[in-house]
């Protein structure tokens, strides 16, 4: 057998060997649950608060550990503590510490919990906390995006289907697209937050605990809306993972496809914008060669976010209740989508701000390839014609100029009376301004309705920022140590 660490585990009273070497670096979580190191810390001044205030252990006692733990709070912002693989995971390395500050009487900490209630509630703190810091990234996108649509509030582009050119649309309107679905993305935020605002502390291994805990006390101390109604549920779920995951799922699609379009817009068959060199990259063997790399990352890491989302989902489709090791494969995936969401978030919205939109390109292909055709089927419609009437006469006449090499704005008087008697006394627009004013409808692209639109996006923005304001004060204010 090789020869282990030496060190006691904190289940090992009923062992008679020392774990195998292989066993602790297979079995240990300390590589990546140390990014939850002050929320485990602190949970732990809520559970020792809570436990001398209950008189389950006395409070001179409590108060000596809640001292010692704010000192190691010290230490690790200090870059002063360190773990090992020995330490197995977080919440021993911690204890560990604190009995190397304290001697026994650190071993009273951990009365009334397990260790399966503790990782819980530290992992649900510090998912709020991240999903707060996504909320606050996704408002500065937005802020963004309306900025860049303000910035170009005339510039009339095509709008696609299926990738051809299809009907004028406003810049800013297309801007605006990408604004709906972060407000949907902030919406997911803030409900995966309320999922993960759940104290599991006082469910213990599984069962709950045989102290006189005050569940509700800690849960205040902590920040925590309400307490878990189920120790067994408790201990087992980890819906609030896979509810973290799904938010940054969409929010990875959503940059995605904005990467596509950006992508595509920044080439030479487009030439619609110019992403600021600062933000570009070139290549090493064509000196003419400037590349949109920030988008393609993005566009790249969309995949690599699912596959976090999908292999936490399989994980855990068999596992039956209640904590099973397994289960430790929950953080590693969503501290690798959170890491990536917020590395996206940092860099998309100056990279965004950087483009400059190429306003001519953009007006010329906005009625190029007949785009305008549906305004004239509908000039049509409005003089009695039936629609699907109307969309056959509109679509001989594209293939006719088509065959003719003509726009409709070749065409002459007579040749559109020739077309139809509706177009002797007046015309469809011939140009993306007049098209896209048509559309003054809820939602449309007129621009009444695009600044109609913009103005909304920013009310929810503000509201979504105030509740950002919020949780971050009330989060931040908990690692205040006492006299700071």
């Amino acid at each position: 057998m090789t020869e282990g660490s030496g060190t006691q585990k904190a289940w090992g009273g009923r062992f008679a060997e020392l774990p195998d070497a292989r066993l602790e670096a297979f079995n240990a979580s300390v590589g990546f649950d140390v990014r939850m190191i002050h929320e485990d810390i602190r949970a732990s001044i809520a559970h020792v608060r809570m436990l001398g205030r209950q008189e389950i252990i006395p409070a001179d006692e409590a108060a000596q550990i809640e001292r010692a733990l704010w000192q190691i709070m010290g230490e690790v912002d200090a870059g002063e503590f360190a773990l090992t693989v020995a330490d197995e995971d977080v919440h021993t390395g911690v204890e560990r510490r604190l009995r190397e500050s304290l001697g026994g009487i650190a071993g009273k900490l951990h009365t009334g919990r397990s260790r399966n209630d503790q990782a819980v509630t530290d992992f649900r703190f510090w998912t709020k906390r991240r999903l707060v810091e996504i909320a606050a990234g996704l408002v500065r996108f937005g802020e963004v995006l309306l900025r860049v649509a303000r910035a170009n509030a005339d510039v009339i582009m095509p709008g696609y289907t299926h990738l051809q050119r299809a009907q004028p649309i406003l810049f800013a309107h297309h801007m605006h697209a990408y604004g709906e679905m972060f407000l949907r993305d902030l919406e997911r935020v803030r409900q995966a937050f309320d999922r993960a605002d759940v104290l599991a502390l006082g469910s213990a291994a599984l069962a709950g605990a045989t102290y006189p805990l005050d569940r509700e006390g800690v849960a205040a101390d902590l920040h925590f809306a309400r307490i878990s109604a189920n120790s067994l549920d408790a201990v087992s779920d980890r819906d609030y993972v896979l509810d973290a995951l799904y938010a940054c799922s969409l929010i990875a699609m959503h940059i995605s496809r904005m990467s596509e379009e950006l992508i595509l817009w920044s080439s030479g068959e487009f030439r619609f914008i110019q992403i600021a060199d600062r933000f570009s990259t070139g290549s090493s063997i064509m000196p003419q060669k400037k590349n949109a790399d920030i988008a393609e990352l993005g566009r790249g890491k969309a995949g690599r976010v699912y596959g976090d989302l999908m292999g936490l989902l399989a994980t855990m489709k068999g596992l039956p209740l209640a904590y099973n090791k397994d289960q430790q494969e929950d953080k590693e995936p969503l501290i690798d989508a959170v890491d990536t969401v917020l590395a996206e978030l940092d860099v998309f919205p100056p990279m965004l701000e950087s483009i400059t939109v190429n306003g001519a390109r953009t007006a010329a292909a906005a009625i190029e390839d007949f785009t305008l055709a549906t305004d004239a089927a509908d000039h049509l419609a409005k003089s009695g014609v039936p629609f699907r009437e109307a969309h056959e006469i509109i679509g001989s006449l594209v293939g006719r100029c088509i065959a003719e090499g003509k726009t409709f704005a070749d065409l002459t008087d007579a040749e559109w009376a020739e077309i139809h008697p509706a177009f002797a006394d007046s015309r469809p627009p011939l140009d993306g301004a007049g098209s896209v004013a048509l559309r003054d409808v809820p939602g449309g692209t007129a621009p009444n309705r695009v600044a109609e639109g913009g103005q909304r996006i920013e009310r929810e923005l503000a509201g979504y920022r105030e509740w950002v304001t919020t949780q971050q004060s009330a989060l931040d204010v908990l690692f205040e140590a006492p006299g700071e």
